[in-house]
């Protein structure tokens, strides 16, 4: 079973709703996902189990990024040893700043996206026009309601700019966070329904004009952090009324010189969670590519 926040074919108003078993049903009285993330755990799982609306095959509904309302979504970072290594090869002149952080009892955290900018499944994610080398990053989300407790999973296409944070890691929002940046989806998987969240296959494909340009596979057994002391960390001296994704960093980078092109379609699966498929452009979605040339005049 999986929470799911979409649209019908006939109402462009966004629902919430419950997957399983290849079909849609809409959680009744329930408006948004944000409402979900105020209940307590065992209130949640209780309301799962009410009323449902009429079963709708999945194939004619789309898919919405899981998040709405104030909920935000943050990210961690350097909590993989492949990620450090990535870190250090990109940052020569502040290659000790991600080695400090990966063994620093502090993790690093850092705002990732307003709810409303998230990107669902099937929906463009953006390369900066003033980028050149961009990357895809796969991770596993932590969905935490507002007191604090992890009630779901989903998959995080936490896109990035590795040219630009290597330039100098204070560059790290510009490289981190912008239109298009942030894939989420397709759905959230409750909490009780994930065995082991340490033990989770991470595979990830990059298809370029119809055949595979990278894949790799990993798994959050290799995470450093454990997931409670992440939630903490977020949570000291912060508020989150209607709860927040986080973001749990990424166990696969494609190796320099590597960077997505216009046209890449990223594929992300984490076993016993979902899968995110995204096609990639430059720039803002939908709009003509900016040189940064004609940015600054």
């Amino acid at each position: 079973m999986n929470i799911v926040r979409y649209r019908t074919r006939q109402s462009a108003e966004p629902r919430i709703g419950l997957h399983d078993d290849g079909a849609v049903a809409e959680l009744t009285g329930v408006a948004s996902l944000a409402q979900l993330w105020t209940l307590p755990l065992d209130e949640l799982r209780a309301r799962l189990a009410g009323p449902r609306g009429e079963r709708v095959p999945l194939a004619e509904v789309e898919l919405l990024a899981p998040v709405d309302g104030r909920t935000e979504v943050w990210a961690a970072g350097v909590t993989y040893e492949t990620s450090r290594e990535a870190r250090v090869e990109e940052s020569e002149r502040s290659a000790t700043v991600y080695e400090q952080v990966y063994d620093a009892e502090r993790p690093e955290l850092f705002f990732k996206s307003a709810g409303w900018r998230a990107v669902g499944t099937g929906g463009d994610l953006s390369i900066r026009p003033d980028s050149t080398v961009d990357v895809p990053e796969p991770e596993l989300a932590l969905v935490v309601n507002s007191l604090g407790e992890i009630v779901g999973y989903t998959v995080c296409n936490d896109m990035s700019s590795r040219s630009i944070e290597g330039e100098n890691p204070l560059y790290l929002p510009q490289a981190k966070i912008f239109y298009g940046a942030c894939g989420l989806g397709p759905w959230v998987t409750p909490v009780w329904a994930v065995e082991d969240a340490y033990d989770l296959a991470i595979r990830m494909t990059i298809h370029r004009d119809g055949a595979p340009a990278w894949h790799g596979e990993a798994s959050t057994g290799r995470l450093r952090r454990r997931l409670d002391g992440l939630v903490a960390y977020l949570m000291f001296g912060d508020v989150h009324p209607d709860g927040v994704v986080l973001s749990t960093g990424t166990c696969l980078v494609p190796p320099a010189p590597f960077t997505l092109a216009p046209g890449d379609v990223v594929e992300i699966g984490i076993g016993g969670v979902g899968v995110l498929r995204n096609p990639i452009v430059r720039g803002k979605p939908g709009e003509p590519t900016p040189t940064l040339e004609t940015s600054l005049r």
